[in-house]
C-alpha cells in the first residue's frame, strides 16, 4: 500500500479528496489527513509517507512552508499542490520544493487521478530499485476471489501470458473510449483488487500509465500528418479534453503535441 498525506484546513475538501483517491486507486491506498501545514509535515515524518496533496492557504505553516519541511526529511517523496489561488509566486515555490504538479481547484477528476498515479509509479521504482522480490502467479478462486499460489511455475507463466494478451488486445481495440480499469476487470470476469495485481505483473506499471502512454504514442503517430488537426487526435485517442490531452502528451515527450509536429515537420525537410 501506499501512504498518502492529505493536508486542507476544510474538512469538506479533506473528504471529497479522500473518496475519490479511494475510487481512483481501490485498496491501494493508506490515506493520513492533516488539518494544517504542521500537523502535516509532522504526520508526513511519522507515518512515513510517501506522496502529500497539500492545499496552500492553511493557517500557521501553509502548504508551501510544510513541503519545505517534508522536503527536507525526504528528498525523493512525491509533493502536488492543490489550490484555489492561481499565482506566480505559489508556482515559483512549488518548482523550488519539487512539487510534481500544481493543480488549481476545483480540480478535474481525470487531472488529479492521472498525476497521482504518476506519483504512484515513481514511488514504485523507487521501491523496485531498492527489492525486487520473486513473484509467483496467483490462480483465482471464482467463488471466493482469494489468491491462491499455483504450484506450476510454467503453468502460471503460460497463463500471465495469455492474460496479457487478452488485455493488451481489448486496450488497443477500446482506447479511444472512455473506458478504466474497472471496464477491462469486468470484461476479463476479474475483481478490480485482483486485476490490478495481475495488470502490473504483466506489464510492470498500472492500467493509467498503460493506457496514457499507449494513447501518447498513438497521438504522436497522428501528429505526424499535417492535415489532422490537434483537437481531432486528443479526440482519436480518447481525450475529450484537448488542453487536458496536451497537458498529458507534455508531461510524457516534454513537449506540447504542437511542438512535437513542428519537430516532425522540420525533420522531414531537412530529409527532403
Amino acid at each position: 500500500m501506499y501512504r498518502v498525506l492529505i493536508a486542507d484546513d476544510e474538512p469538506i475538501e479533506r473528504m471529497v479528496v479522500t473518496k475519490k483517491l479511494q475510487n481512483f486507486f481501490p485498496g491501494q491506498l493508506e490515506i493520513i489527513q492533516a488539518v494544517n501545514g504542521r500537523e502535516a509535515a509532522e504526520l508526513f515524518e511519522k507515518e512515513r509517507c510517501q506522496i502529500a496533496l497539500l492545499d496552500i492557504e492553511m493557517p500557521g505553516i501553509n502548504g508551501l512552508e510544510a513541503a519545505e519541511k517534508i522536503r527536507e526529511k525526504n528528498k525523493n517523496c512525491s509533493i502536488i499542490f492543490l489550490t484555489a489561488f492561481d499565482e506566480f509566486s505559489y508556482a515559483k515555490r512549488a518548482i523550488s520544493v519539487r512539487a510534481l504538479d500544481y493543480l488549481l481547484k476545483p480540480t478535474d477528476d481525470k487531472e488529479l487521478q492521472a498525476v497521482v498515479e504518476e506519483a504512484i509509479q515513481l514511488t514504485h521504482r523507487l521501491t523496485d530499485e531498492k527489492s525486487r522480490e520473486a513473484y509467483i502467479t496467483p490462480k483465482k478462486d471464482v467463488q471466493s476471489d482469494k489468491l491462491e499460489p499455483d504450484g506450476e511455475e510454467s503453468q502460471g507463466s503460460i497463463r500471465l501470458c495469455a492474460a496479457s494478451e487478452k488485455i493488451r488486445q481489448y486496450i488497443e481495440e477500446h482506447y479511444q473510449e472512455d473506458i478504466s480499469l474497472q471496464d477491462l476487470a469486468g470484461a476479463m470476469d476479474y475483481s478490480d483488487a485482483y486485476f490490478c495485481k495481475i495488470f502490473k505483473q504483466c506489464f510492470d506499471k498500472s492500467f493509467i500509465v498503460y493506457l496514457t502512454e499507449l494513447r501518447v504514442e498513438k497521438a504522436a503517430t497522428l501528429l505526424e500528418d499535417a492535415m489532422v488537426n490537434i483537437k481531432d487526435v486528443s479526440s482519436r485517442v480518447g481525450y475529450r479534453d484537448s488542453n487536458y490531452f496536451a497537458k498529458v502528451f507534455k508531461r510524457i515527450k516534454g513537449t506540447t503535441p504542437s511542438e512535437y509536429r513542428l519537430k516532425i515537420l522540420q525533420k522531414g525537410k531537412q530529409g527532403e
